[in-house]
């Protein structure tokens, strides 16, 4: 009769465990709309200590958006310039009487979220001997979708995206298109066959969100929650 190890199935299948609760994480971003999504996950990983590194990727495609969007003007300081914008949303919205949030400068920004180039093939995500735990990409274009269900790595999201399926590590898609054609479901099959989560980008409503930023940043809190990073202030139904 057989014995238990102690250890999970999955472990027994040889598959490698990321940490849990995830500390490293890579966070990529393409040309769909929903750069607000995006946004406040990074606020939230920024400020959330249970995370460690993250290493950001954005697309050209990604970039062009964020500048139709969220008026991000160039690579120069992307991140910082995101953070910035979120909050100057929270600044706004503060009551005149408050404190409002200062607008964090360029050297004021976490050093935890560090930029990776997407045409640097050999960045340290690139490879399955760096300790990245998960990976989100948000938005997800379908363009981006079909190279990651049909294994065509040219450029480090990609390649990353890759090297978290053949490592049996997480890897969420927000994909954000519609209507969806076959080619589309297809994909989608594919990537979910290989081991990625399929995570539209569709937003919950039951909570009767007051803003674009509510949604956006609920569904940033889905998404954590969901890689093993509850959020503390996240919304939770009780029936």
């Amino acid at each position: 009769m057989l014995q238990s190890s102690g250890l999970c199935p999955r472990c027994l299948a040889g598959e490698a465990l990321p940490n849990h609760p995830p500390q490293n994480l890579t966070i990529a971003t393409t040309g769909a709309s929903g750069s607000v999504f995006l946004r406040h996950l990074l606020l939230a990983v920024e400020r959330d200590a249970r995370v460690r590194t993250v290493n950001f990727i954005a697309s050209d495609s990604g970039l062009r958006v964020l500048a139709e969007e969220l008026d991000i003007q160039g690579r120069s300081n992307l991140v910082g310039q995101l953070l910035s914008s979120a909050d100057s949303v929270a600044s706004e919205k503060a009551p005149r009487n408050s404190t409002k949030t200062s607008v964090r400068s360029s050297a004021n920004i976490s050093p935890k979220i560090q930029e990776q180039s997407n045409a640097d093939i050999g960045a340290n995500v690139a490879s399955g001997s760096y300790p990245a735990d998960a990976m989100i990409v948000i938005p997800c274009s379908v363009g981006t979708l079909a190279r990651i269900a049909n294994g065509i790595a040219s450029h480090l999201i990609e390649r990353a995206a890759d090297v978290c399926l053949k490592e049996k590590r997480p890897l969420v898609l927000c994909v954000r298109e519609t209507p969806l054609n076959k080619i589309h479901i297809r994909n989608l099959y594919r990537a979910a066959d290989a081991g990625a989560t399929i995570f539209p980008l569709i937003p919950a409503y039951y909570y009767r969100p007051a803003s674009l930023d509510d949604m956006a940043r609920e569904f940033a809190y889905r998404v954590l929650a969901h890689l093993g990073l509850p959020q503390p202030q996240a919304f939770q139904w009780k029936g």
